[in-house]
Parts: structure tokens; C-alpha cells; sequence
């Protein structure tokens, strides 16, 4: 991300303002991890399958706990979309005019 471009070279929208800045930051960092963790989950998958085709008896033991890990990992992934998301709504300019009209709101009208 370089000359104000986001993710892959394109353009952050509108101009990307201080909260898109930040959302640019936590999307890049939850898609890195996220990449880390599927990668990982790649490799246990791999020795799962070799151990499940070796049919040794510690083979199949250890593959309890890969699959342990591996769904760990899914729970992480989602986990890490679900801040994605959360970041992506905050950074948006819709999300940051219902803000202010949440704010607005909850001024004190006088009364009739």
C-alpha cells in the first residue's frame, strides 16, 4: 500500500479519510493473518491425510489432535472476518454518517 493505494494497488475510495486509514491497517493485518493461518491449515491437512492413508495407530492418534488444531484455526479465521468486517463498517462514510445521525439524535429536543 503505497501512494495511498489500498490492498493490491487499487485506490482507497473517497479519498480514504483518517478512518479509512485505520480500517486500510486492520484489513491488511486480518488478511496477512488470516493467509498465515490458512497456509498452516494447508500443511495439517496434508499430514492428516498421510497418517489417515499410513493407517498406523500413531498416526491416527496424532491426527485427533491436528484436527483439534485445525478447527481452532477455522474458529481463529472467523474470528479474524468478523474484525475485518467491524473495521470495514467503521471505515465507511455510510457508517460514519449514521454515527453522526445516532449523535444527533440523541440530543435533548425542547419541548412543544
Amino acid at each position: 500500500m503505497e501512494n495511498g493505494n489500498g490492498v493490491g494497488g487499487e485506490p482507497v475510495p473517497n479519498g480514504g479519510g483518517a478512518g479509512d486509514g485505520k480500517a486500510v491497517q486492520v484489513f491488511e493485518r486480518c488478511l496477512g493473518q488470516v493467509q498465515g493461518i490458512l497456509e498452516h491449515n494447508r500443511v495439517l491437512i496434508q499430514e492428516i491425510q498421510q497418517n489417515q492413508e499410513s493407517g498406523e495407530d500413531g498416526g491416527l492418534n496424532r491426527n485427533v489432535a491436528l484436527i483439534r488444531e485445525l478447527n481452532s484455526n477455522i474458529a481463529r479465521v472467523g474470528s479474524l472476518y468478523c474484525d475485518l468486517s467491524a473495521a470495514f463498517a467503521q471505515g465507511t462514510p455510510a457508517a460514519r454518517a449514521a454515527d453522526a445521525a445516532k449523535g444527533y439524535n440523541k440530543r435533548s429536543r425542547p419541548p412543544h
